[in-house]
Protein backbone atom coordinates (compact mmCIF):
# COMPACT_ATOMS: atom_id res chain seq x y z
CA UNK A 1 0.00 0.00 0.00
CA UNK A 2 1.21 3.42 -0.67
CA UNK A 3 0.48 6.80 1.50
CA UNK A 4 -2.65 8.50 0.29
CA UNK A 5 -4.19 11.93 1.07
CA UNK A 6 -7.45 10.50 2.00
CA UNK A 7 -8.76 9.69 5.83
CA UNK A 8 -7.26 6.26 6.35
CA UNK A 9 -7.21 4.34 10.26
CA UNK A 10 -6.34 1.37 11.07
CA UNK A 11 -6.51 -1.54 13.80
CA UNK A 12 -3.59 -3.39 14.90
CA UNK A 13 -3.90 -5.67 17.79
CA UNK A 14 -1.08 -8.27 18.76
CA UNK A 15 -2.22 -11.61 18.74
CA UNK A 16 -1.32 -12.60 22.17
CA UNK A 17 -5.09 -13.28 23.33
CA UNK A 18 -8.45 -12.65 22.47
CA UNK A 19 -10.48 -9.63 20.92
CA UNK A 20 -11.06 -7.84 24.47
CA UNK A 21 -14.34 -4.93 24.26
CA UNK A 22 -11.35 -2.53 25.06
CA UNK A 23 -9.85 -3.25 21.59
CA UNK A 24 -13.13 -4.16 19.94
CA UNK A 25 -14.54 -0.14 20.74
CA UNK A 26 -11.38 0.98 19.59
CA UNK A 27 -11.57 -1.04 16.71
CA UNK A 28 -15.32 0.42 16.24
CA UNK A 29 -14.14 4.07 16.53
CA UNK A 30 -11.60 3.92 14.35
CA UNK A 31 -14.15 1.99 11.30
CA UNK A 32 -16.71 4.70 12.33
CA UNK A 33 -14.36 7.58 11.98
CA UNK A 34 -12.84 6.57 8.66
CA UNK A 35 -16.22 5.34 7.02
CA UNK A 36 -17.68 8.96 8.34
CA UNK A 37 -15.01 10.49 6.20
CA UNK A 38 -15.19 8.50 3.45
CA UNK A 39 -12.12 6.97 4.30
CA UNK A 40 -10.45 3.95 4.17
CA UNK A 41 -10.62 1.82 7.49
CA UNK A 42 -7.56 -1.42 7.61
CA UNK A 43 -6.32 -3.97 9.74
CA UNK A 44 -2.57 -4.59 10.75
CA UNK A 45 -1.75 -7.72 12.80
CA UNK A 46 1.89 -6.41 15.56
CA UNK A 47 2.68 -10.10 15.60
CA UNK A 48 6.64 -9.45 16.03
CA UNK A 49 6.64 -10.46 19.65
CA UNK A 50 7.33 -13.81 18.17
CA UNK A 51 7.05 -16.15 21.87
CA UNK A 52 3.68 -14.58 22.57
CA UNK A 53 1.81 -14.56 19.30
CA UNK A 54 -0.54 -17.57 18.25
CA UNK A 55 -2.20 -18.64 15.32
CA UNK A 56 -4.87 -18.72 17.46
CA UNK A 57 -5.05 -14.91 18.52
CA UNK A 58 -4.64 -14.32 14.87
CA UNK A 59 -7.88 -16.34 14.30
CA UNK A 60 -9.64 -15.25 17.25
CA UNK A 61 -8.96 -11.49 16.02
CA UNK A 62 -10.81 -12.23 12.69
CA UNK A 63 -13.23 -14.21 14.00
CA UNK A 64 -14.15 -11.26 16.34
CA UNK A 65 -13.96 -8.61 13.75
CA UNK A 66 -15.83 -10.57 11.31
CA UNK A 67 -18.91 -11.13 13.47
CA UNK A 68 -18.96 -7.43 14.81
CA UNK A 69 -18.96 -6.63 10.84
CA UNK A 70 -15.83 -4.18 11.31
CA UNK A 71 -14.23 -5.43 7.76
CA UNK A 72 -10.78 -4.40 6.66
CA UNK A 73 -10.95 -2.68 2.87
CA UNK A 74 -7.95 -4.39 2.62
CA UNK A 75 -6.16 -7.55 3.11
CA UNK A 76 -4.92 -7.17 6.70
CA UNK A 77 -0.70 -6.40 7.12
CA UNK A 78 1.37 -8.74 9.38
CA UNK A 79 4.48 -7.44 10.48
CA UNK A 80 6.28 -10.11 10.56
CA UNK A 81 6.28 -10.18 6.96
CA UNK A 82 7.93 -6.46 6.61
CA UNK A 83 10.89 -7.79 8.25
CA UNK A 84 12.91 -6.58 5.26
CA UNK A 85 11.35 -3.53 5.33
CA UNK A 86 12.17 -2.46 8.18
CA UNK A 87 15.74 -3.58 8.21
CA UNK A 88 16.31 -1.47 4.90
CA UNK A 89 14.88 1.53 6.27
CA UNK A 90 17.01 0.95 10.04
CA UNK A 91 20.04 1.23 7.94
CA UNK A 92 18.95 4.16 6.12
CA UNK A 93 18.78 5.66 9.57
CA UNK A 94 22.42 4.66 10.75
CA UNK A 95 24.20 6.25 7.78
CA UNK A 96 22.27 9.68 8.07
CA UNK A 97 23.05 9.41 11.36
CA UNK A 98 19.35 9.61 12.92
CA UNK A 99 20.10 5.92 14.82
CA UNK A 100 23.36 4.70 15.76
CA UNK A 101 25.15 1.44 17.55
CA UNK A 102 24.70 0.75 21.61
CA UNK A 103 27.04 -1.59 22.70
CA UNK A 104 26.09 -1.40 26.38
CA UNK A 105 25.57 -5.16 27.97
CA UNK A 106 22.53 -5.88 30.41
CA UNK A 107 24.88 -5.88 33.11
CA UNK A 108 25.65 -2.05 32.39
CA UNK A 109 22.25 -1.17 31.87
CA UNK A 110 21.23 -2.43 34.95
CA UNK A 111 23.89 -0.49 36.75
CA UNK A 112 23.33 2.45 34.92
CA UNK A 113 19.85 2.06 35.82
CA UNK A 114 20.66 1.42 39.71
CA UNK A 115 22.98 4.55 40.17
CA UNK A 116 20.20 6.86 38.63
CA UNK A 117 17.61 5.45 41.59
CA UNK A 118 19.94 5.79 43.96
CA UNK A 119 20.73 9.57 43.28
CA UNK A 120 16.64 9.50 42.77
CA UNK A 121 16.61 10.17 39.33
CA UNK A 122 14.36 8.68 36.33
CA UNK A 123 16.42 5.72 35.08
CA UNK A 124 16.51 6.38 31.37
CA UNK A 125 19.70 5.41 29.03
CA UNK A 126 22.43 8.29 29.27
CA UNK A 127 23.69 8.35 25.72
CA UNK A 128 27.11 6.72 25.98
CA UNK A 129 27.14 5.31 22.66
CA UNK A 130 25.67 8.15 21.06
CA UNK A 131 27.39 10.06 18.85
CA UNK A 132 28.16 14.08 19.36
CA UNK A 133 30.51 16.47 17.91
CA UNK A 134 33.58 16.08 19.63
CA UNK A 135 33.13 13.37 21.48
CA UNK A 136 35.30 10.13 21.35
CA UNK A 137 33.53 6.89 21.73
CA UNK A 138 35.36 3.56 22.66
CA UNK A 139 36.31 1.01 20.17
CA UNK A 140 33.35 -1.53 20.02
CA UNK A 141 34.04 -4.61 22.56
CA UNK A 142 34.65 -7.57 21.34
CA UNK A 143 31.45 -10.14 21.66
CA UNK A 144 29.06 -7.66 21.93
CA UNK A 145 26.15 -7.47 19.41
CA UNK A 146 25.08 -3.99 19.33
CA UNK A 147 21.38 -2.79 19.37
CA UNK A 148 20.21 0.41 17.38
CA UNK A 149 19.07 2.81 19.11
CA UNK A 150 17.10 6.03 17.92
CA UNK A 151 18.74 9.26 17.77
CA UNK A 152 16.10 11.31 20.11
CA UNK A 153 16.19 15.22 19.76
CA UNK A 154 17.82 16.66 23.15
CA UNK A 155 16.20 20.39 22.67
CA UNK A 156 12.64 21.60 22.15
CA UNK A 157 9.15 19.91 22.78
CA UNK A 158 6.65 17.59 21.04
CA UNK A 159 3.09 19.12 20.68
CA UNK A 160 0.23 16.66 20.18
CA UNK A 161 -2.87 18.05 19.17
CA UNK A 162 -4.81 15.00 20.31
CA UNK A 163 -8.26 14.61 19.16
CA UNK A 164 -10.04 13.55 22.24
CA UNK A 165 -7.70 15.02 25.32
CA UNK A 166 -6.56 18.12 23.73
CA UNK A 167 -2.79 19.65 23.49
CA UNK A 168 0.15 17.36 25.30
CA UNK A 169 3.23 18.49 25.18
CA UNK A 170 6.24 16.75 26.17
CA UNK A 171 9.94 18.05 26.34
CA UNK A 172 12.56 16.06 24.33
CA UNK A 173 14.90 16.18 26.98
CA UNK A 174 12.67 13.68 29.20
CA UNK A 175 12.74 11.22 26.20
CA UNK A 176 16.30 9.08 26.29
CA UNK A 177 17.27 7.17 22.79
CA UNK A 178 15.08 4.39 22.72
CA UNK A 179 15.97 1.13 21.31
CA UNK A 180 14.65 0.57 17.78
CA UNK A 181 16.71 -3.09 16.65
CA UNK A 182 17.42 -5.29 19.44
CA UNK A 183 20.15 -7.40 19.14
CA UNK A 184 19.29 -9.62 17.26
CA UNK A 185 18.45 -7.73 14.65
CA UNK A 186 14.66 -8.39 15.46
CA UNK A 187 13.14 -4.41 15.14
CA UNK A 188 10.81 -3.05 18.21
CA UNK A 189 7.35 -1.83 18.75
CA UNK A 190 7.79 2.03 18.76
CA UNK A 191 9.94 2.01 15.31
CA UNK A 192 7.79 -0.86 13.18
CA UNK A 193 4.75 1.25 14.13
CA UNK A 194 6.04 4.17 12.64
CA UNK A 195 6.99 2.26 9.46
CA UNK A 196 3.80 0.66 9.11
CA UNK A 197 1.34 3.69 9.55
CA UNK A 198 3.70 5.97 7.32
CA UNK A 199 3.83 2.82 4.58
CA UNK A 200 -0.11 2.19 5.44
CA UNK A 201 -0.94 6.02 4.93
CA UNK A 202 -2.91 6.01 7.88
CA UNK A 203 -3.74 9.65 8.95
CA UNK A 204 -5.47 9.33 12.17
CA UNK A 205 -4.03 6.76 15.15
CA UNK A 206 -6.68 5.87 17.13
CA UNK A 207 -5.84 3.95 20.11
CA UNK A 208 -6.11 3.64 23.92
CA UNK A 209 -4.68 6.24 26.02
CA UNK A 210 -1.82 3.87 27.38
CA UNK A 211 -0.04 4.76 24.14
CA UNK A 212 -0.14 8.03 24.82
CA UNK A 213 3.77 7.81 26.10
CA UNK A 214 4.52 5.83 23.10
CA UNK A 215 3.05 9.01 20.62
CA UNK A 216 5.97 11.78 21.38
CA UNK A 217 8.78 8.64 20.44
CA UNK A 218 6.92 7.75 17.30
CA UNK A 219 6.56 11.34 15.93
CA UNK A 220 10.25 11.83 16.42
CA UNK A 221 10.74 8.68 14.30
CA UNK A 222 8.21 9.94 12.16
CA UNK A 223 9.81 13.58 11.65
CA UNK A 224 13.47 11.98 11.61
CA UNK A 225 12.53 9.61 8.59
CA UNK A 226 10.57 13.40 6.67
CA UNK A 227 7.65 11.22 6.64
CA UNK A 228 3.86 13.02 7.02
CA UNK A 229 2.85 12.69 11.15
CA UNK A 230 -0.61 11.14 11.43
CA UNK A 231 -2.92 12.97 13.91
CA UNK A 232 -3.78 11.06 17.23
CA UNK A 233 -6.89 10.36 19.08
CA UNK A 234 -6.42 8.77 22.24
CA UNK A 235 -9.02 7.19 24.15
CA UNK A 236 -9.89 6.66 27.50
CA UNK A 237 -10.16 3.24 29.29
CA UNK A 238 -13.07 1.21 30.73
CA UNK A 239 -13.31 0.62 33.95
CA UNK A 240 -15.51 -1.63 35.90
CA UNK A 241 -19.55 -0.77 37.12
CA UNK A 242 -17.58 0.04 40.67
CA UNK A 243 -15.01 2.41 38.99
CA UNK A 244 -12.23 -0.40 39.37
CA UNK A 245 -10.14 -2.02 36.64
CA UNK A 246 -12.25 -3.84 34.34
CA UNK A 247 -12.14 -7.38 35.00
CA UNK A 248 -13.39 -10.67 33.93
CA UNK A 249 -16.17 -10.18 36.72
CA UNK A 250 -17.22 -7.06 35.20
CA UNK A 251 -17.33 -8.11 31.67
CA UNK A 252 -13.82 -7.97 30.20
CA UNK A 253 -14.27 -11.16 28.24
CA UNK A 254 -13.82 -12.05 24.45
CA UNK A 255 -15.64 -10.73 22.15
CA UNK A 256 -16.90 -14.16 20.97
CA UNK A 257 -18.10 -15.09 24.58
CA UNK A 258 -20.30 -12.58 24.00
CA UNK A 259 -21.65 -14.20 20.84
CA UNK A 260 -21.89 -17.20 23.21
CA UNK A 261 -23.72 -15.12 25.55
CA UNK A 262 -26.64 -14.36 23.54
CA UNK A 263 -25.78 -10.85 22.10
CA UNK A 264 -26.33 -9.19 18.78
CA UNK A 265 -23.16 -8.43 16.75
CA UNK A 266 -25.22 -4.90 16.19
CA UNK A 267 -26.48 -3.96 19.79
CA UNK A 268 -22.80 -5.52 21.04
CA UNK A 269 -21.50 -2.56 19.02
CA UNK A 270 -24.17 -0.17 19.67
CA UNK A 271 -22.66 -0.64 23.24
CA UNK A 272 -19.54 -0.44 22.69
CA UNK A 273 -20.21 3.13 20.96
CA UNK A 274 -21.81 4.71 24.21
CA UNK A 275 -18.50 3.77 26.11
CA UNK A 276 -16.89 7.24 25.61
CA UNK A 277 -19.39 8.34 22.54
CA UNK A 278 -22.97 10.39 22.79
CA UNK A 279 -24.83 12.02 20.67
CA UNK A 280 -27.50 14.02 22.80
CA UNK A 281 -29.33 11.55 24.97
CA UNK A 282 -29.81 8.94 22.38
CA UNK A 283 -29.12 5.37 23.32
CA UNK A 284 -30.13 2.94 19.74
CA UNK A 285 -28.17 3.48 17.05
CA UNK A 286 -28.26 1.51 13.96
CA UNK A 287 -24.85 1.15 11.99
CA UNK A 288 -25.71 3.56 9.16
CA UNK A 289 -26.69 6.56 12.28
CA UNK A 290 -23.35 5.34 13.93
CA UNK A 291 -21.13 6.37 10.70
CA UNK A 292 -23.50 9.55 10.21
CA UNK A 293 -22.90 10.78 13.30
CA UNK A 294 -19.81 10.16 15.11
CA UNK A 295 -17.12 12.92 15.35
CA UNK A 296 -14.41 13.02 18.58
CA UNK A 297 -15.54 16.23 19.82
CA UNK A 298 -18.16 14.29 21.33
CA UNK A 299 -15.76 11.74 22.42
CA UNK A 300 -15.06 11.66 26.31
CA UNK A 301 -11.83 12.18 27.61
CA UNK A 302 -12.78 10.37 31.19
CA UNK A 303 -13.29 6.55 31.52
CA UNK A 304 -16.04 5.37 30.70
CA UNK A 305 -17.74 2.10 32.74
CA UNK A 306 -19.20 -0.99 31.92
CA UNK A 307 -22.32 -1.89 32.84
CA UNK A 308 -23.65 -5.43 32.07
CA UNK A 309 -26.74 -4.86 33.16
CA UNK A 310 -27.02 -1.71 30.58
CA UNK A 311 -25.65 -4.07 27.90
CA UNK A 312 -28.32 -6.41 28.18
CA UNK A 313 -30.68 -4.02 28.09
CA UNK A 314 -29.62 -2.31 24.52
CA UNK A 315 -29.24 -6.56 23.32
CA UNK A 316 -33.20 -7.31 24.56
CA UNK A 317 -33.79 -3.39 22.61
CA UNK A 318 -31.99 -4.98 19.48
CA UNK A 319 -33.76 -8.05 20.11
CA UNK A 320 -37.53 -6.69 20.13
CA UNK A 321 -37.31 -3.88 17.44
CA UNK A 322 -34.85 -5.78 14.73
CA UNK A 323 -35.71 -7.50 11.46
CA UNK A 324 -36.63 -11.23 12.09
CA UNK A 325 -34.16 -11.88 9.04
CA UNK A 326 -30.90 -10.01 10.82
CA UNK A 327 -31.43 -11.73 14.29
CA UNK A 328 -32.66 -15.59 12.57
CA UNK A 329 -28.64 -16.21 11.44
CA UNK A 330 -27.54 -15.61 15.06
CA UNK A 331 -29.92 -17.52 16.78
CA UNK A 332 -29.97 -20.45 13.81
CA UNK A 333 -25.98 -20.55 15.39
CA UNK A 334 -27.01 -21.09 19.40
CA UNK A 335 -29.61 -23.58 18.43
CA UNK A 336 -27.32 -25.71 16.02
CA UNK A 337 -24.50 -25.31 19.16
CA UNK A 338 -26.96 -26.82 21.35
CA UNK A 339 -27.10 -29.74 18.82
CA UNK A 340 -30.45 -29.50 18.07
CA UNK A 341 -32.26 -30.54 14.35
CA UNK A 342 -33.80 -27.55 13.66
CA UNK A 343 -35.33 -29.48 10.45
CA UNK A 344 -37.26 -31.16 14.29
CA UNK A 345 -39.30 -28.14 14.78
CA UNK A 346 -40.76 -24.84 13.59
CA UNK A 347 -39.58 -21.76 11.93
CA UNK A 348 -36.74 -19.79 13.16
CA UNK A 349 -38.72 -16.77 12.38
CA UNK A 350 -41.83 -17.43 14.10
CA UNK A 351 -39.86 -18.78 17.24
CA UNK A 352 -38.29 -15.30 17.20
CA UNK A 353 -41.65 -13.38 17.13
CA UNK A 354 -42.64 -15.29 19.75
CA UNK A 355 -40.19 -15.45 22.13
CA UNK A 356 -38.03 -11.90 21.58
CA UNK A 357 -40.27 -10.18 23.93
CA UNK A 358 -39.51 -12.16 27.24
CA UNK A 359 -36.00 -13.18 26.43
CA UNK A 360 -32.79 -10.51 26.77
CA UNK A 361 -30.53 -12.33 25.18
CA UNK A 362 -30.05 -14.98 21.75
CA UNK A 363 -29.13 -17.41 24.60
CA UNK A 364 -32.38 -17.74 26.69
CA UNK A 365 -34.18 -17.40 23.87
CA UNK A 366 -32.75 -20.64 22.54
CA UNK A 367 -32.81 -22.39 25.88
CA UNK A 368 -36.34 -21.47 26.12
CA UNK A 369 -37.38 -23.10 22.95
CA UNK A 370 -35.37 -26.24 23.20
CA UNK A 371 -38.69 -28.04 23.86
CA UNK A 372 -39.75 -27.16 20.35
CA UNK A 373 -36.92 -29.09 18.77
CA UNK A 374 -36.31 -31.82 20.83
CA UNK A 375 -38.37 -34.03 23.05
CA UNK A 376 -39.08 -33.37 26.64
CA UNK A 377 -35.67 -34.49 29.11
CA UNK A 378 -38.53 -34.23 32.31
CA UNK A 379 -40.42 -31.39 33.97
CA UNK A 380 -39.53 -28.29 36.75
CA UNK A 381 -40.22 -29.96 40.04
CA UNK A 382 -41.84 -27.28 41.43
CA UNK A 383 -44.08 -26.48 38.31
CA UNK A 384 -44.92 -30.01 38.61
CA UNK A 385 -45.79 -30.07 42.08
CA UNK A 386 -47.99 -26.89 41.92
CA UNK A 387 -49.80 -27.53 38.00
CA UNK A 388 -49.64 -30.96 37.37
CA UNK A 389 -51.90 -31.86 40.18
CA UNK A 390 -54.55 -34.62 40.13
CA UNK A 391 -57.47 -32.42 38.95
CA UNK A 392 -55.13 -31.16 36.03
CA UNK A 393 -55.18 -34.84 34.80
CA UNK A 394 -58.83 -34.57 33.34
CA UNK A 395 -58.45 -31.15 32.40
CA UNK A 396 -55.27 -32.28 29.76
CA UNK A 397 -57.70 -35.05 28.99
CA UNK A 398 -60.21 -32.35 27.72
CA UNK A 399 -57.70 -30.16 26.18
CA UNK A 400 -57.06 -33.38 23.54
CA UNK A 401 -60.29 -34.05 23.09
CA UNK A 402 -60.99 -30.89 22.12
CA UNK A 403 -57.52 -29.87 20.22
CA UNK A 404 -57.97 -33.30 18.02
CA UNK A 405 -61.24 -32.25 16.88
CA UNK A 406 -59.81 -28.82 15.36
CA UNK A 407 -59.85 -28.57 11.34
CA UNK A 408 -56.99 -25.95 11.71
CA UNK A 409 -53.89 -25.91 13.99
CA UNK A 410 -53.88 -22.08 14.14
CA UNK A 411 -53.81 -19.33 17.08
CA UNK A 412 -57.27 -18.62 16.67
CA UNK A 413 -58.40 -21.67 16.69
CA UNK A 414 -55.93 -23.13 19.72
CA UNK A 415 -57.07 -20.19 22.01
CA UNK A 416 -60.73 -20.94 21.40
CA UNK A 417 -60.10 -24.58 21.97
CA UNK A 418 -58.32 -24.03 25.22
CA UNK A 419 -60.98 -21.24 26.49
CA UNK A 420 -63.71 -23.80 25.83
CA UNK A 421 -62.31 -26.06 28.02
CA UNK A 422 -61.75 -23.23 30.91
CA UNK A 423 -65.10 -21.91 30.39
CA UNK A 424 -66.67 -25.53 30.42
CA UNK A 425 -65.05 -26.33 34.10
CA UNK A 426 -65.88 -22.68 34.92
CA UNK A 427 -61.73 -22.32 35.77
CA UNK A 428 -60.28 -19.15 34.91
CA UNK A 429 -57.76 -19.32 31.73
CA UNK A 430 -54.34 -19.87 34.33
CA UNK A 431 -55.46 -22.29 35.67
CA UNK A 432 -56.02 -24.58 32.31
CA UNK A 433 -53.18 -22.80 30.60
CA UNK A 434 -50.54 -23.58 33.22
CA UNK A 435 -51.07 -27.17 33.31
CA UNK A 436 -50.56 -27.02 29.70
CA UNK A 437 -47.44 -25.05 29.45
CA UNK A 438 -45.70 -27.35 32.48
CA UNK A 439 -47.11 -30.44 30.26
CA UNK A 440 -45.86 -29.62 26.67
CA UNK A 441 -42.61 -27.40 27.69
CA UNK A 442 -41.56 -29.09 31.14
CA UNK A 443 -41.74 -25.72 32.91
CA UNK A 444 -44.33 -22.69 33.61
CA UNK A 445 -43.01 -20.57 31.77
CA UNK A 446 -43.75 -20.03 27.77
CA UNK A 447 -44.93 -17.62 25.34
CA UNK A 448 -48.82 -17.42 25.63
CA UNK A 449 -50.23 -20.84 24.91
CA UNK A 450 -52.05 -20.43 21.83
CA UNK A 451 -48.50 -19.64 20.33
CA UNK A 452 -46.83 -22.16 22.03
CA UNK A 453 -48.48 -24.69 20.87
CA UNK A 454 -49.29 -23.66 16.97
CA UNK A 455 -45.48 -23.63 16.97
CA UNK A 456 -45.06 -26.91 18.56
CA UNK A 457 -47.04 -28.78 16.50
CA UNK A 458 -50.26 -30.38 16.44
CA UNK A 459 -48.69 -34.16 16.87
CA UNK A 460 -46.35 -33.00 19.75
CA UNK A 461 -48.82 -31.16 21.81
CA UNK A 462 -51.46 -34.19 22.21
CA UNK A 463 -48.61 -36.79 22.54
CA UNK A 464 -46.71 -34.31 25.34
CA UNK A 465 -50.29 -33.81 26.95
CA UNK A 466 -51.41 -37.58 27.16
CA UNK A 467 -48.17 -37.82 28.76
CA UNK A 468 -48.47 -35.39 30.89
CA UNK A 469 -51.80 -36.64 31.83
CA UNK A 470 -50.46 -40.76 32.52
CA UNK A 471 -47.34 -38.82 34.67
CA UNK A 472 -49.74 -37.35 36.65
CA UNK A 473 -51.92 -40.80 37.37
CA UNK A 474 -48.69 -43.07 37.77
CA UNK A 475 -47.44 -40.24 40.56
CA UNK A 476 -50.45 -40.44 42.71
Amino acid sequence: MTASSSITTRFAPSPTGFLHIGGARTALFSYLYAKRHGGKFLLRIEDTDIERSTQEAVDAIFEGMDWLGLKSDFEPIYQTQRFDRYKTVIAQMLEAGTAYHCYCTRDELDQMRNEQMARKEKPRYDGRWRPEPGKTLPPPPDGVPPVVRFRNPAEGQVVIDDLIKGQIVFDNRELDDLIIARADGTPTYNFCVVIDDWDMGITQVIRGDDHVNNTPRQINIFKALGAPTPQYAHVSMILGSDGSKLSKRHGALGVMEYRAMGFLPEAMLNYLVRLGWSHGDQELFTREEMINLFDFRNVSSSASRFDMEKAYWVNHQYLKTADVAVVAPEFEWHLRRMGLDLANGPRIEDVILAQRERCRTLLEMAEKSHFLYDELSGYNEKDAAKHLTADAAEILDALVEALSSLLEWTPEAVHQAVHGVAEARQLGLGKVAQPIRVAVVGMAVSPPIDQTLVLLGRTRTLERLTAAAAYIRNRS
